[in-house]
């Protein structure tokens, strides 16, 4: 069949077509309809795989994390708690309010004694803080 043929077929007479051009048409119409149902339904479901997989990487980082997490928590506790009864003693060995005082005396003195002279000792307020 030649390039002259193809010019004179007739769409109204598709059944007459010699078989090469009618599968040439046939392979066209499946193009059309492959191609369409690619750009109007497949592609918006792998880019929904995609980001479904983004996510799901993300979830699973995160999953790793806090699994570890759970894994030493019992060492988490027992350095908390540690740490608090260390606090604790810290606390108890700062002086108190009336310790302060004779505290305050004491270095006033040990300096006086050294040659030093004080222009002002007055300890600010108490602040609190995390």
């Amino acid at each position: 069949m030649d390039l002259a043929q193809l010019t004179e077929l007739d769409l109204e007479q598709i059944g007459e077509w010699p078989g090469f051009a009618k599968m040439m048409l046939i392979l066209l119409l499946c193009g059309g309809i492959a191609g369409a149902w690619y750009a109007f339904d497949t592609k918006g479901q792998l880019r929904r795989l995609r980001t479904a997989e983004q996510e799901e990487t993300s979830l699973r980082h995160e999953f790793e994390s806090k699994q570890r997490q759970a894994a030493n928590l019992g060492t988490y506790r027992r350095q908390l708690a540690d740490m608090e009864e260390s606090f604790g003693a810290m606390l108890r060995r700062l002086p108190d309010q009336a310790e302060v005082a004779a505290l305050l005396v004491e270095v006033s003195q040990t300096g006086l004694a050294a040659g030093l002279e004080f222009d002002s000792f007055q300890p600010a307020d108490e602040t609190r803080r995390d």
